[in-house]
């Protein structure tokens, strides 16, 4: 798309733009049919995560018309104290080996969340934010690493086509089943 601007957030404007965004495809919104064929999201955030995530590692963005239309979130480990709710996924990490290392011994950027907008989905977007996250954070960290429920398989693939690799699957306490994928930058 000509007008869409791929960029760091960087105000409070483009912060609360994601959490709408993020509230129109979260799956408390979203009927059975729309979440099997477009996807959903699992959690929600408030501003000030966001924007103390933000500072550690600014989240990529998409913009067409003034408009968030897109966002990847990121996160490090040192998300894990301010966001319990992910705690089962970096206790995981201390169970994983990649390339014969432990994943929590790497240094590592979460992907927190990514998001489309209706409108603008099948228009290679996701993949053009996923360029931008990488050429700004490929030099910092060994790799982006994230946790996608396996019910949301239109996101799984898309992060499949993207070039992530799937290393490992676990079940929640709640019995959902995440896959673990890298996107290796080495």
């Amino acid at each position: 798309m000509e007008d869409m601007i791929y960029k760091s957030c960087t105000s409070d404007i483009e912060l609360s733009s994601i959490l709408k965004l993020q509230k129109e495809n979260h799956y408390s919104t979203l009927s059975k049919k729309e979440m099997n064929s477009e996807g959903f999201l699992t959690c929600t955030h408030n501003l000030e995560l966001l924007r103390e995530l933000n500072k550690v590692a600014p989240h990529v963005i998409a913009v067409s018309n003034k408009k968030v239309c897109a966002y990847l979130l990121t996160m490090t480990a040192l998300a894990e104290v301010s966001m319990p709710f992910l705690k089962p996924m970096f206790q995981e990490f201390r169970t994983i080996t990649y390339n014969k290392k432990n994943i929590a011994d790497y240094n590592y950027l979460i992907v927190g969340q990514v998001c489309v907008g209706k409108a603008y989905r099948r228009l290679g977007v996701l993949y053009s934010c996923y360029e931008l996250y990488t050429r700004l954070y490929r030099n910092k960290y060994d790799f982006a690493i994230t946790e996608i429920s396996t019910r949301n398989k239109r996101s799984l693939n898309a992060h499949l086509r993207i070039g992530f690799k799937e290393i490992h699957r676990y079940f929640s306490t709640e019995d959902e089943e995440w896959s673990i994928v890298i996107l290796d930058w080495k």
